[in-house]
């Protein structure tokens, strides 16, 4: 497992981090399915053994389940070789399975304090404002959470979805340590302002997604879409229907030729992808079993080389041309 700075911290983190998102299961409005409880657990302590050192999570994934089975996974491993914990506030249950959006402060404390309650800790090692909504309430959510890390309730803190134009605005009342943004070959948004800003500014870079969430680890295929369950949020995503599913199953069919030529899988490309930026400190990846992550964690250490990037970008720039073709 390869390891890159974490901002100015003096920590160091394992280029492939531990998503929870899809643990959470399927009773809330992005849930990913039903999950069972010893494959949650069992993909996270299977995930400390291979070398991940952290672990992503969130108040809203299930409705706080996810930090539930983080915190029962976290008394399986031994103190000493416990991951840091990263996990978010601002999104809250609605009730009916929606979601308000909430950056208040006496919200923000009420999160923090439901946080470290699931998780069972004295303090979380990252804490990020989840998304910036409402725009207007962003500066009291971040002086909120740089009070909590005066309290020594939280170790750094962070933001996630932010635009560069938001992150400045916080800047000016307490450093931001990093940034939490989907980034894919077919998410690749944030290269062309967010990436270069996050590199000047020393804010990490914790891409989320990387694998397009399945789509691109080349397990997909038109009847595992139409087999999703209604409680998988996946079946709504248009990328995962028709017009935009036949092309990116295309993609990922020419992508495997280039895996193959490395004799990696289609999912460690994808990941590997991710991490050729300098700017992107790890790339969390998604687990809800032992058999998932130790699929995936061999990415920690794979390197890709300029030939094969060429080679991504031309098909690619194909995908691109196809996509814009049908959604104009």
């Amino acid at each position: 497992m390869l390891f890159r700075p974490f901002s100015n911290t003096g920590l160091s983190l394992s280029v492939v981090g531990l998503g929870t998102w899809a643990i959470g299961g399927g009773d809330w409005k992005f849930g990913w399915g039903d999950q069972d409880e010893s494959d949650a657990i069992g993909a996270i302590t299977a995930a400390v053994e291979k070398g991940i050192n952290w672990i992503d999570t969130a108040a809203i994934y299930g409705e706080g389940r996810s930090e539930e089975l983080v915190g029962k996974a976290l008394r399986q491993i031994p103190v000493a070789q416990r991951p840091l914990i990263a996990t978010k506030c601002g999104r809250v249950p609605a009730g009916n399975g929606e979601i308000e959006k909430k950056l208040k402060r006496g919200s923000v404390i009420a999160e923090c304090e439901g946080s470290l309650k699931r998780l069972g800790v004295d303090c979380i090692d990252l804490y990020q404002l989840h998304w910036p909504e409402p725009d207007e309430d962003i500066e009291e959510a971040w002086q909120t959470l740089t009070d909590l890390k005066q309290q020594g309730k939280v170790r750094y803190i962070g933001v996630s979805n932010h635009s560069v134009q938001q992150m400045q605005r916080l800047q000016s009342i307490h450093p931001i340590v990093s940034l939490q943004p989907p980034y894919s070959m077919i998410a690749p948004e944030i290269e062309s302002e967010i990436l270069p800003w996050c590199g000047a500014n020393d804010v990490s870079v914790l891409c989320y997604s990387p694998m397009g969430k399945g789509l691109l680890t080349g397990s997909f295929s038109r009847d595992r879409v139409q087999a999703l369950s209604a409680k998988d949020h996946r079946s709504r995503d248009p990328r995962f229907n028709p017009p935009q599913l036949d092309i990116n199953l295309r993609f990922v069919s020419s992508l495997q030729a280039i895996s193959d030529a490395l004799g990696w899988t289609v999912a460690e490309l994808a990941i590997a992808w991710t991490l050729r930026r300098p700017e992107v400190t790890s790339a969390i990846v998604g687990a809800r079993s032992a058999k998932q992550i130790e699929e995936t964690v061999t990415a920690g250490d794979r390197v890709l080389n300029p030939d094969s990037i060429n080679a991504i970008g031309r098909i690619l720039a194909e995908r691109n041309s196809e996509l814009a073709e049908v959604t104009r």
